[in-house]
């Protein structure tokens, strides 16, 4: 936990807590200040008293009496608590922020992206250990800002910054800031996609900024790398998954390659698949060259890296058939990724859908034998494959996944992948993406036991 975080003269309101919420109050009230928290979750409430932390019973607060207001990243910003507080002048910010501020003079590595932003977070983190540099990973992935452990001097915080938690930042920047790829996505959130795009371009906040790697794929974010560009003193690094650079890093055919220099075949990096991640080990291996690391460390950190959970991640092979956990995919972009990947796919997807539903993958329909509906989204996805994908609607994971393992193996064809790649946030049946991911995983472990168990009975009897 960091202890040493801003010392403010008044309360300090935590609104939400959730992880990062409930992260930041106990480093605030470690660091001497005075907290008051609200959520309106009674569950959640309950954890923050068992934790001494101070709760209001409202959401309204005397802001006389308030410093700075902190909200978790998930709580909309016309949320009436940080509309009083914004009309009360009340600084308002993230736990990014506070982290900044705590460990001002160690080095700061953000990244961002509709897509891929935890992988190449994590593979970033992975290349620093593999050159023994010391570092701490977080944000938006896996550990809170304020969890992580506080660093020397020359240690190195690689953060995942959502556009939530960007939107939270008032001077927070950067030595070194990444940016993915852009795609509609939280739209219902920012309000515009003009407004989505503006809170992505804050990770290139001036300041300490030295070094800027952008992918390039994409027309908001070329557009974003041609503006850079124009700054004094800034390194702007392209990235490419579709064409040779003689001045940035691009992949050919599986082949990364720095300035036109080759530096490995990610082909045989195997938790790597697809143009995709391609793309997520271009970036991440700008941003390791821009922290020092030599490029023979980052190549063969690249080919170990071990992937992460809920992200095109391998759980088992059942009578031929594998099956694939892509919880993360959140939204049509995501998914389309994981279908680029795999042929002939047994499909699960739905949840709650988001504004762009299904556009993004009728590339990649035909690689669809037949898709499995569940949640919110199953009879708008229903309609949106009608007469393109075969489909059934199955309501729940659980019987999506016993009816694609059936599929699958009834028909019996070569390289049948069952993919879980859902294109929709989870908060019609789960908690997260995480939880939901993991219900994945033991659905599959089950499926694989009862699969034991009947071969076991026929080979005895």
């Amino acid at each position: 936990m960091i202890v040493g975080t801003s010392r403010f003269a008044g309360t300090v309101v935590v609104l939400g807590l959730a992880r990062s919420g409930l992260s930041a109050a106990r480093a605030l009230m470690a660091s001497g200040n005075t907290v008051l928290a609200w959520d309106d979750t009674p569950e959640r409430v309950k954890t923050a008293a068992r934790a001494g932390i101070p709760v209001h019973s409202g959401a309204d607060f005397d802001w006389r009496r308030v410093a700075a207001l902190v909200p978790s990243p998930g709580i909309p910003l016309d949320h009436p608590t940080i509309v009083s507080a914004r009309a009360a002048r009340i600084e308002i910010l993230g736990d990014v922020e506070l982290l900044g501020r705590a460990m001002a003079e160690r080095k700061f590595v953000g990244i961002t992206g509709t897509n891929g932003k935890s992988t190449t977070t994590a593979l970033i983190g992975h290349i620093l250990e593999h050159d023994r540099q010391t570092v701490q990973v977080g944000g938006n992935l896996g550990t809170p800002a304020l969890s992580l452990e506080a660093l020397w001097a020359d240690g190195t915080y690689v953060l995942e910054m959502s556009s939530f938690q960007l939107d939270l930042t008032r001077e927070m920047s950067f030595d070194i800031a990444v940016l993915l790829n852009i795609a509609p996505d939280h739209l219902d959130r920012h309000g515009s996609m003009n407004a989505y795009v503006a809170a992505k371009r804050k990770i290139f906040r001036s300041g300490r900024l030295k070094t800027a790697v952008v992918g390039i794929d994409g027309p908001d974010s070329l557009r974003i790398y041609n503006e850079l560009r124009l700054r004094d003193g800034l390194d702007v690094v392209p990235v490419t998954t579709g064409r040779r650079l003689l001045d940035g890093i691009a992949v050919n055919g599986g082949l990364l390659e720095d300035r036109g220099r080759a530096i490995c075949d990610l082909a045989a990096a195997t938790a790597l698949p697809g143009r995709h991640n391609w793309q997520n080990a271009a970036a991440a291996y700008g941003a390791a060259r821009a922290l020092g690391v030599n490029a023979e460390t980052i190549a063969r950190a690249l080919l170990n890296f071990p992937g992460l959970a809920h992200r095109m991640e391998h759980i088992a092979a059942i009578d031929g058939v594998q099956f694939i956990n892509d919880s993360k995919a959140t939204n049509g972009d995501a998914a389309a990724r994981a279908l680029a990947c795999y042929n002939p796919i047994y499909w699960i997807a739905g949840g709650r859908a988001k504004s762009n539903g299904l556009s993004a993958l009728r590339p990649y329909f035909q690689r669809i034998s037949h898709a499995f509906l569940i949640g919110e989204a199953e009879q708008t996805f229903a309609a949106e494959l009608d007469g393109r994908v075969d489909h059934s609607l199955c309501q729940t994971l659980d019987s999506a996944l016993d009816a694609a393992a059936a599929q699958a193996r009834a028909d019996g064809r070569p390289g049948a992948v069952v993919l879980f790649s859902p294109a929709c946030a989870s908060f019609d049946q789960y908690a997260d993406f995480e939880a939901r991911g993991e219900a994945f995983r033991e659905l599959v472990y089950e499926l694989e036991r009862r699969q034991s168990e009947q071969a076991r009975r026929a080979w005895a009897g």
